[in-house]
């Protein structure tokens, strides 16, 4: 095997989850492949450069090995090389998403009457 269909490829290697969604990102110009926007039949070969965006996360790999079978995660990530550049760009981006603060939302429906002593308590404490 020396080459193989991208979707297929990414789906093996687990950037994502389902070979549908490997190729839903292909389609939306997510994916590309030597600097070039992939389509999902794009085949990839051992030494291609990827550039990889998932929801979070953008990646930045070589392949090294060619798979169209999903296995563990261990065989997966011997499938790239991802480059440093990108492993550094990933670290910072989590430390600043872990430094912002979380908003839940505002929450549904009338407060109990235990949440509504906690407010008078809060709104007391202000004057």
């Amino acid at each position: 095997m020396d080459r193989v269909r991208i979707d297929k490829w990414l789906w093996a290697a687990r950037f994502f989850k389902t070979r549908a969604l490997a190729a839903r990102a292909c389609d939306l110009g997510r994916i590309q492949s030597n600097g070039i926007d992939a389509k999902p039949a794009r085949h990839v070969q051992a030494g291609d450069r990827l550039t990889i965006r998932t929801g979070v996360n953008d990646y930045e790999v070589e392949v090294l090995a060619l798979s169209e079978m999903r296995g563990p995660a261990a065989a997966a990530q011997a499938l790239y090389r991802e480059s440093e550049s990108s492993i550094e760009r990933r670290r910072i981006a989590a430390e600043q998403r872990k430094s912002e603060p979380r908003f839940d939302g505002i929450p549904s429906g009338r407060p109990s009457k235990r949440d509504r002593r906690e407010l008078d308590r809060f709104r007391r404490s202000d004057e």
